[in-house]
């Protein structure tokens, strides 16, 4: 990997920004962006740099990749807080329902809530169909890492090699962010993109109710796989909840023999 750390002029003085570029793997040539601040504790993203930095700084206008301050939000920011302090202490007279702004993937109604005791909640089924979606929207999710509890990144799973990837750049990544959407979000069968035009021209073709990916099959071999893989995790499970067992055991009665030679020496 290769590491570049500079001087972060849009945080506080002595804060440092370091960019990794990976050298190897799928990943090859995609970098990482990490901060420091100047006691040298590291920051991975801009929700821990937020919370790190309270009300000290605003950071709803910095952007975490390039480290800089975004001109067009700030100048946004700026309306939104005239316009708050200029309509402040007036009533408001909108009479329309709440609209949920929070995206869900069960469809909830959103009706007001009264005191009368007839009020029900009712759900237009005209309103209730399904929006269209953006082409590759799976491809925001590039980019987006778990981590385990000590702050270090998950390694994927490897899929098997009858999934291949449908579009443009699509990598394994990518690939494997629209499988886990798609098991999420959809109560249909996931059988991939069965159109054999869709190699030739994804954006005309694309089915967005399913990955990206080819058409595949699920074969017994692959079944039984998964079955061998469930056991194996199964007994290492088994295993360690064993050994955990034995040793709080062992511990307690190292405990109870401390305390009957402590009866004993009184």
């Amino acid at each position: 990997m290769e590491r570049k750390r500079f001087e972060c002029s849009a945080l506080p003085s002595g804060w440092k920004r370091e960019e990794v570029t990976r050298k190897s793997g799928l990943s090859a040539g995609k970098s990482d962006v990490y901060y420091y601040s100047p006691s040298g504790k590291k920051f991975r993203s801009k929700p821990q740099l937020a919370r790190y930095l309270g009300n000290s700084m605003d950071l709803s206008s910095f952007d975490f990749r390039t480290g800089k301050m975004l001109i067009s939000k700030l100048n946004k920011n700026r309306q939104r807080l005239r316009f708050d302090s200029a309509n402040q202490g007036k009533p408001d007279l909108n009479t329309s329902l709440p609209v949920r702004q929070t995206a869900s993937i069960f469809k909830q109604p959103v009706t007001k809530v009264t005191n009368h005791p007839n009020n029900k909640v009712k759900m237009d089924p005209q309103k209730a169909v399904e929006q269209p979606r953006q082409l590759f929207w799976e491809k925001k999710l590039t980019g987006l890492n778990a981590f385990d509890i000590a702050e270090e990144i998950i390694k994927t799973m490897d899929l098997p090699k009858g999934l291949q990837g449908v579009g443009p750049g699509c990598t394994d990544e990518t690939l494997l962010s629209a499988i886990a959407s798609a098991l999420h979000t959809s109560s249909n069968p996931i059988t991939g993109q069965l159109s054999a035009a869709v190699e030739k021209n994804p954006g005309v073709w694309l089915n967005t109710s399913q990955p990206l990916c080819k058409a595949f099959m699920v074969t017994d071999e692959d079944i039984r796989k998964q079955e061998e893989l469930v056991q194996q995790v199964r007994k290492k499970l088994e295993e360690a909840l064993m050994a955990d067992m034995l040793a709080h055991a062992e511990e307690s009665g190292k405990g109870s023999d401390t305390v009957q030679d402590k009866e004993d020496d009184v």
